[in-house]
């Protein structure tokens, strides 16, 4: 194996944050009630409001689980048993919603669409014009299985006349690119610390709309995961009342991660992910991978899924990758052996990076010029 760092280019995790790993290190052990504690709270709050563009009387908090946490705990704090809910399907992670919802006791009903497309704004005005009245609204943005970017303006557009609350999970998309909470008129937003802003994972950031405060103050039966209840989350971060023992550490990891992601600029961030993105894709077309996804504006700039070149064994590449000190992620589900999903989130967008897995892959391969189409697509050294 090379001596070399490890390159970890998957969709998640993602490389830490040098500030992130020099808070979990360097930041002494503090209990969960300490004052300190509490004020380093108050600013992951504060930056939480600006990264999501959310809106007065917002509740934002950290969940101590990753992002499957926040999937779930929207379900089960917005879902009462027999609630109909809508949900957006077209890869692995919006097949989860629906197990998770089904289990909260939601009657579920899809809108879906093939792994590579994305979701269709009509089809979710057609399904939302029925005589029954949908409850809640639930989609993945970036569906980090196939790479698509799901039209969430759109979906939130037709939405909006129902009444539903709306969730939107940005696990692939938080801190990558501006989001704007407000504007879309959306209810409960979540990610993952090990995603966009590279902090550790094991805390997952979330964004609870008063509307949706308010739903969960007038449920009729108890909210049925206790751990993640709004309730107790609003106690914790905002009256600061015991609930249950938060990690610390995490804390000031993500705090680290998300103030130096506000500093360098979310649009700053979205444009790097897509320079690189198209100078590996410009690397790798003559090769014979091509884009997963068909339509460019549906192309998920965090996550690039690739089609494998005809004869490319997967498995035995990707571990002679492996072998040499980089990591990329297959398919998952029906794509499994059929594509690479390349993480460009946080700390893994960086040149120096793909540099490295573009040459490692020209070595496995036996091929050249790889890397020089890399460098020349970014405009590196021209």
């Amino acid at each position: 194996m090379s001596a070399r760092p490890h390159v970890l280019l998957t969709p998640g995790p993602t490389p830490l944050h040098p500030a992130a790993q020099a808070a979990l290190a360097g930041e002494e052990a503090l209990g969960h009630m300490d004052p300190a504690v509490f004020a380093v709270n108050r600013e992951i709050q504060a930056d939480l409001r600006t990264l999501y563009g959310a809106p007065v009387g917002t509740l934002t908090a950290l969940l101590a689980g990753t992002g499957s946490l926040g999937m779930e705990a929207g379900f089960a704090n917005l879902l009462e048993p027999g609630d109909p809910v809508l949900i957006g399907v077209n890869g692995s992670f919006g097949a989860r919603m629906v197990e998770m919802a089904t289990r909260a006791g939601g009657r579920v009903r899809t809108v879906t669409a093939p792994p590579g497309e994305a979701l269709s704004p009509q089809a979710f005005a057609d399904a939302l014009a029925g005589e029954e009245e949908v409850r809640l609204v639930a989609l993945v943005h970036g569906e980090t299985s196939t790479g698509v970017l799901n039209p969430l303006a759109e979906i939130a557009q037709v939405v909006a006349p129902s009444g539903a609350l709306l969730s939107v999970d940005a696990v692939a998309t938080a801190g990558m690119q501006p989001f704007d909470m407000a504007g879309l008129g959306a209810d409960y937003v979540y990610t993952g610390s090990q995603k966009g802003l590279s902090a550790p994972p094991g805390v997952a950031p979330v964004a609870v709309s008063g509307r949706a405060l308010a739903r969960h103050a007038a449920r009729r039966t108890p909210t049925p995961l206790w751990y993640a209840d709004f309730a107790g989350l609003r106690d914790y971060w905002e009256a600061h009342s015991y609930h249950h023992t938060v990690p610390v550490q995490l804390h000031f990891a993500l705090h680290a991660a998300l103030r130096a992601a506000l500093a360098e600029g979310l649009p700053q961030r979205q444009a790097r992910a897509a320079a690189i993105g198209e100078a590996v894709l410009a690397a790798l077309t003559p090769l014979g991978f091509t884009p997963f996804v068909p339509t460019p504006a549906h192309r998920l700039p965090t996550v690039l899924a690739l089609r494998l070149p005809p004869g490319l064994d997967d498995a035995a590449t990707r571990a002679a990758l492996r072998e040499r000190g980089v990591s990329v992620a297959g398919g998952m589900g029906p794509t499994a052996g059929v594509i690479w999903r390349l993480g460009l989130m946080g700390e893994g967008a960086r040149p120096a990076l793909y540099e490295r897995f573009l040459s490692e892959l020209e070595g496995v391969l036996g091929v050249r010029g790889v890397t020089q189409r890399f460098q020349e697509a970014l405009g590196v050294g021209a």
